[in-house]
């Protein structure tokens, strides 16, 4: 069969011929891989520069979309712990797969899971006790991460969405409440017309990060989750006065600190809430 596969962290995937899959173990299925997501922790992890990338031959793809061989059945499989995803073939746990709804296809599911993950297992998992119809901020909501998740915030429960980028024709294609054009100058965002926010949701990161903690009022608990860094920045200093001045929880989500088996579980979850969005 053929793989993908990196042997020079500096070079691209080579497609490559390699031996046929073995059976697969009893708590495993054989898929044949019918899409597999490109994504930026795809294209990071075969660069070597994901804070998860392995030792060399690295076989790129962390999930996809394919036929489980014993039933002909189509499934959504994840792959993050080992990679293997771009191949014709694929083992997986029978765990790390479940049905693809029917009226969702898989190209779209492809695409789609991850990104939806990285918003939906950041509530799910990285939030708690959110008010009824909470107020949510999506930072970096142009990306396709930011927008799927400004769509799925009203599958978990969100009443309002706020969503913040830099290109107003892009933004203005996304689902959301209220707009923020992210100015180049940091300082030049203007976030004083929100007002009591719930729960930010943030894919840029660094500076506007922290003009959006120093500058957003804060008139009840808010929630802070960091999930990427678009804006380049993977550092950013917090000033003390506002961790003590203001009602802020800081927390990250990614893997690490979500575990798999979340994955697992909450992919179904994410795939209904597709299916519900598309109609």
């Amino acid at each position: 069969m053929h793989t993908a596969q990196v042997t020079t962290w500096s070079q691209p995937p080579k497609y490559v011929s390699v031996p046929d899959l073995p059976a697969p173990a009893e708590n495993e299925v054989q898929i044949k891989v019918l899409a597999s997501g490109l994504h930026n922790v795809v294209r990071s992890k075969a660069s070597g520069t994901h804070y998860t990338s392995g030792p060399l031959p690295h076989y790129p793809g962390i999930d996809g979309v394919g036929l489980n061989t014993t039933n002909n059945e189509l499934v959504y499989f994840s792959s993050f712990a080992t990679g293997g995803a771009m191949a014709d073939y694929i083992n997986v746990p029978q765990h790390a797969c479940c049905p693809v709804p029917a009226g969702l296809d898989a190209e779209q599911v492809a695409a789609l899971v991850n990104p939806g993950l990285s918003s939906w297992l950041s509530v799910k998992k990285r939030t708690s006790n959110l008010p009824q119809k909470f107020t949510a901020v999506v930072v970096g909501a142009t990306s396709a991460s930011g927008a799927l998740g400004a769509e799925l915030l009203r599958a978990l429960g969100a009443g309002k969405v706020i969503g913040v980028a830099r290109s107003a024709e892009r933004l203005a294609g996304v689902v959301v409440d209220e707009r923020v054009l992210l100015r180049d100058e940091v300082g030049e965002t203007d976030y004083g017309g929100l007002d009591r926010v719930d729960l930010v949701l943030d894919y840029v990161y660094g500076p506007h990060a922290v003009h959006l903690l120093s500058t957003l009022k804060v008139e009840k608990p808010l929630q802070y989750a960091h999930i990427g860094a678009l804006g380049g920045e993977l550092d950013m200093a917090i000033p003390g006065a506002i961790l003590r001045g203001k009602d802020i929880t800081v927390r990250g989500g990614g893997v690490g600190s979500w575990q798999m088996k979340d994955v697992i579980v909450e992919t179904p979850l994410t795939l209904e809430a597709f299916k519900k969005n598309k109609k």
